[in-house]
């Protein structure tokens, strides 16, 4: 009994292996060449600092944008996130990586509830979308609670929020949804 209960295990891994393999290879046939790459945006993104209101500096920038989108000022360290009527619904004060991604309008590429940071914190609420010489750039928040400033001897993407926030950006920001990057 033993030797045909093991050859039916293997027969099973050995399938399961092919249909992975297989799911696998269309997976990558199927990436588009654009993934983690400023999208063309009908509204421009200025490449010089988005105006902003002096009298309420926390004001969602002019020339962000339109329509339902995550709004990160790279010079601000700050996120808004807008409903489709142009409402601010949130913003919030965010720690970045290392490396930051150009302005430009992305897209919102893929999400993960809980993973290791590439600093080795581990995270959750990851909400990844764009890609800058081999490193991913991407919202989360540190499961401790941490929000302090990353090693700057590393290459580092992970933009980080308060667990709240990143909440809130997890709830946001589903697959698809526009991120433009302003100065």
């Amino acid at each position: 009994m033993a030797r045909s209960s093991s050859g039916f295990v293997a027969g099973l891994t050995a399938a399961a292996v092919a249909v992975v393999g297989f799911l696998a290879y269309q997976a990558s046939a199927n990436v588009p060449d654009t993934l983690g790459k400023p999208l063309a945006s009908a509204s421009k993104v200025p490449t010089t600092k988005a105006p902003r209101d002096k009298k309420n500096p926390v004001a969602l920038p002019t020339a962000s944008g339109r329509g339902e989108r995550v709004v990160y000022s790279v010079d601000d360290d700050r996120v808004w996130l807008v409903d489709a009527n142009n409402r601010t619904e949130r913003t919030f004060k965010v720690t970045p990586g290392t490396v930051d991604p150009a302005v430009g309008t992305y897209a919102v590429t893929s999400r993960s509830k809980a993973v290791t940071g590439s600093d080795g914190t581990q995270v959750e609420h990851v909400v990844r979308f764009a890609l800058v010489d081999g490193v991913t750039i991407g919202f989360s928040s540190a499961m401790d609670g941490s929000t302090g400033s990353p090693d700057s001897t590393k290459k580092l993407g992970g933009i980080r929020e308060t667990r709240k926030n990143g909440t809130a950006m997890w709830n946001f920001a589903t697959i698809g949804v526009k991120v433009v990057v302003i100065r």
